[in-house]
């Protein structure tokens, strides 16, 4: 699957326009959606794992089949897809992920996620190429008691080579434990 951008020509009408409104209801450069930078690390057997991403928040709007639709690839944030470096081989699910950089993109569901592991990194969240896919795993879902407002991506070590990568939003926690090699 690979989904495309709108065409160069419409493109920059739509950003003038959707700026224009953004700017008159929020000011220059604002709106009530901006979705800013983050950032989760973690060192695992002496190694750097990052995960660089863009935060979406919920502002009132359901988010899990609603503005994150399920059976749908999904950039796992917003904007530019989400980028996560690693300085040790990892074990992710049943993935064997070498050192270096990928992207991370889910398929949400309603009762299982499914995490994706992509060759390329820093394109736009609308671009996800599947030819590009270095591998898939299955994620453990777990509700949450009270709501998550901003998306939230947690790297948490759980030992001397071991850790999980958790998905945090809205009522929902999508996880995958990964071990450094």
């Amino acid at each position: 699957m690979h989904v495309r951008r709108p065409t160069p020509l419409i493109a920059p009408v739509i950003a003038l326009a959707c700026a224009a409104g953004v700017s008159a209801q929020f000011g220059p450069g604002r709106s009530k959606y901006t979705s800013p930078p983050a950032q989760s690390s973690v060192t695992v057997a002496d190694k750097k794992i990052t995960v660089d991403y863009y935060a979406p928040s919920m502002h009132g709007r359901q988010v899990m089949g609603g503005l994150v639709p399920f059976g749908v690839v999904w950039c796992t944030g917003a904007n530019i897809a989400t980028k996560i470096t690693t300085e040790a081989p990892l074990r992710v699910g049943n993935l064997d992920l070498p050192i270096g950089e990928y992207s991370i993109w889910t398929i949400p569901g309603e009762k299982e996620w499914t995490l994706i592991i992509n060759k390329e990194t820093g394109q736009f969240h609308l671009d996800y190429n599947a030819r590009l896919d270095f591998g898939r795993a299955k994620m453990t879902l777990k509700s949450l008691s009270a709501p998550v407002e901003t998306f939230r991506i947690d790297l948490r070590g759980e030992g001397s080579n071991k850790g999980t990568l958790a998905l945090v939003w809205e009522k929902t926690e999508a996880s995958i434990p990964f071990t450094a090699r």
